[in-house]
């Protein structure tokens, strides 16, 4: 069977996105303090290294709405994604939504599939990735899911020396799922961790 992933960037104090998310902050107050690790050029070897992890081509993902996109309740007008005309994942990708939209085809690959919960989502998922493995994209929510359900193999964390002080925290309510490190790669930036993790 084809293995899961998550890879996330997180704070110090546990915050994957900062507080007061919107169209103009998508990731939140200071969120994008998270990210300078693999946009920053250029990129320390162990940078590289988590980046080449996280950018791994994938058969198919999984991702909550707040991850899509800023639209709350009934979908409105042509929202497509934060990421233009050719997003990066290049194959299906499975939005949790409990409102109905029309499946979103986009250059390079990606469709957007919408799904009312995350069983549903990770077992469509799943079928269309066949032997390509599912990535778990994000956000917070989702990935809390995806840990209770059981189905994330690895997991990799590159951590942040800030604090954020509020926002979306990753494992919120989580359950451990038993996580074995594998891989620790230092830079000046984030300290990345791939973990198994365990059931």
């Amino acid at each position: 069977m084809s293995e899961t992933t998550c890879h996330m960037s997180i704070s110090l104090d546990g915050f994957v996105a900062g507080p007061e998310q919107s169209l103009e902050q998508p990731l939140g107050r200071r969120g994008m303090e998270l990210h300078h690790w693999h946009i920053d050029e250029p990129l320390h070897d162990a940078d590289a290294r988590a980046r080449d992890l996280l950018m791994r081509p994938r058969g198919a993902y999984v991702m909550g709405r707040n991850m899509f996109g800023p639209v709350r309740g009934p979908w409105q007008g042509d929202w497509r994604g934060w990421w233009g005309d050719e997003p990066p994942y290049h194959a299906p990708v499975f939005v949790l939504s409990h409102y109905d939209h029309e499946p979103i085809e986009l250059a390079g690959g990606t469709t957007f599939f919408f799904v009312d919960g995350f069983d549903a989502a990770f077992a469509r998922a799943a079928e269309a990735a066949g032997d390509g493995g599912v990535d778990i994209a994000g956000g917070a929510s989702t990935v809390r899911q995806a840990l209770a359900a059981g189905v994330v193999d690895e997991l990799v964390l590159d951590f942040v020396p800030v604090l954020l002080g509020a926002g979306e925290r990753l494992f919120d309510g989580v359950v451990d799922p038993g996580l074995e490190p594998v891989e620790v790669l230092p830079s000046p930036l984030a300290t990345h961790v791939r973990y198994r993790v365990g059931r």
